[in-house]
């Protein structure tokens, strides 16, 4: 007795729709990378007369407006939580930079309470951002 085999279909891929998901993934990719995920506080920046260029990328950025309020991330906080961020970001990266951007107006008086959080922690790597003077 003579079995008869079944052909089999061969399973194809349909490539017409392929183009379409390529150039919705590129309209998401191209979404994506213009989100802006620094929030930043509006500030009128200092000007020096030496200027060096760090890194911008994983800073620890401490914003100080002209009334003394002190925001991370782009919300208020005070100098108790301030120093709870700054010891939680140098335990995980002992080497991370510090950016602390003040108003031109701020009193030194807010200021000086972030530089004693990071006297007494004694970290060394901080900077003050300034306005960039070359444009």
């Amino acid at each position: 007795m003579k079995i008869a085999r079944r052909t089999r279909r061969q399973s194809m891929i349909p490539i017409n729709s392929m183009s379409d998901i390529a150039f919705l993934l590129l309209i998401f990719i191209m979404l994506i990378a213009l989100i802006n995920y620094r929030k930043e506080v509006k500030i009128e920046y200092p000007e020096a007369q030496y200027q060096e260029v760090t890194q911008a990328d994983k800073n620890f950025e401490i914003w100080i407006d002209v009334y003394g309020n002190i925001y991370f991330d782009g919300s208020i906080v005070d100098l108790k939580t301030i120093e709870n961020l700054i010891v939680d970001a140098i335990s995980e990266d002992p080497s991370i930079r510090i950016h602390i951007l003040a108003d031109k107006s701020t009193p030194y008086k807010n200021v000086s309470g972030v530089l004693e959080i990071l006297k007494l922690l004694q970290h060394r790597v901080v900077s003050f951002v300034v306005k960039d003077n070359s444009q």
